[in-house]
């Protein structure tokens, strides 16, 4: 069954399970096509359809995601607690209105705790495109 493991964002399970304290592993692509994995905290927005990343400016991952331009880069964004799973995948833009990242933060101290300071600090955005899992 091609889509036995396809969720909606908005699945009560999905939620539930974004709420939960999880690492994560978030995948951009480098300039010549391979995978760049890093750990990352993420936070799910279910009503707005987005998942959040909080970065440095100059890290690895968010000049992949600048390099993708406007059209945003995709990415996968995946958690995992033993038999559970949750992979996010989407187009990511990295934003660094002081709006954005604000929001971001909130939400990060919400999941995990509060981030220390970081002037640097920009938000990868991913518009959740298809959310992945076993719950």
């Amino acid at each position: 069954m091609p889509d036995a493991h396809r969720l909606d964002l908005r699945d009560e399970r999905v939620v539930a399970f974004c709420r939960e304290r999880h690492l994560a592993t978030l995948t951009t692509l480098r300039a010549d096509g391979t995978p760049h994995v890093v750990p990352v905290g993420v936070t799910v927005d279910p009503v707005a359809g987005l998942a959040r990343v909080i970065t440095s400016g100059g890290s690895h991952k968010a000049r992949h995601v600048a390099a993708a331009g406007p059209d945003g880069a995709p990415v996968a964004v995946c958690q995992v607690d033993g038999r559970r799973w949750l992979t996010v995948e989407g187009r990511a833009l990295l934003r660094s209105d002081l709006a954005a990242v604000a929001e971001a933060e909130r939400r990060y101290a919400e999941r995990y705790r509060t981030p220390r300071a970081n002037p640097e600090r920009v938000v990868i955005e991913i518009t959740v495109t298809r959310v992945l899992g076993a719950l």
